[in-house]
């Protein structure tokens, strides 16, 4: 079964590059963000209470495996750092958290079949710039210069990409279409004139 773009699904992903390293980042983001990731969230060996939530906080804790035998405690996954993200002041406009765990393989798959297991799914391959777009947090070239942001290998592509980020490419569209519209209504007016 396809997915559509346009859903609201609560997606999850590795932020971070693939592979062995110190930290990585998973990203969870949509409606029930912040109630999938409280559910596998524990401080003080204690779900996280949806409650205590702020934006732009990040908090110290563990992911727990959630235990099916209610006679057997719950098995922590890894300690972790948990960041919220409040709608729409996140990056794709909805609720979000980023938690950062240890490197290893083992347990960025496991956390995310947590996630899974827990109501969210797999993100597609650009759905969060999509959500981002879809949100009006950027327009269509700012979100093409997310890609070149990313790829840029020098100083030169790194300048032409922030520009373009920061909406300079945007900002000289519509320039321009100021332009052709004073031009079209001066032809208009133009037109008016020898008919009339």
């Amino acid at each position: 079964m396809r997915t559509s773009f346009l859903s609201d699904d609560t997606i999850c992903a590795i932020a971070t590059p693939s592979g062995t390293g110190a930290i990585a980042v998973i990203r969870v983001s949509g409606s029930k963000a912040h109630e999938i990731v409280c559910n596998l969230f524990h401080q003080h060996d204690a779900p996280f209470p949806k409650e205590k939530i702020e934006g732009y906080r990040t908090y110290y804790g563990h992911i727990v495996i959630p235990s099916h035998d209610t006679a057997s405690d719950n098995e922590i996954l890894d300690e972790v750092l948990a960041t919220f993200f409040v709608a729409p002041h996140s990056f794709t406009g909805e609720d979000a958290v980023e938690i950062s765990v240890h490197g290893s393989v083992y347990v960025q798959q496991r956390l995310l079949e947590l996630l899974v297991d827990q109501g969210a799914r797999m993100a597609m391959a650009g759905e969060y710039s999509r959500r981002a777009f879809v949100n009006h947090k950027f327009d269509l070239a700012q979100a093409e210069a997310i890609a070149d942001l990313i790829a840029s290998q020098s100083e030169a592509e790194h300048r032409l990409a922030m520009n373009q980020l920061r909406g300079g490419f945007s900002q000289e569209l519509s320039a321009i279409r100021s332009q052709l519209l004073e031009i079209t209504t001066l032809i208009e007016l133009e037109l008016e004139g020898t008919i009339g």
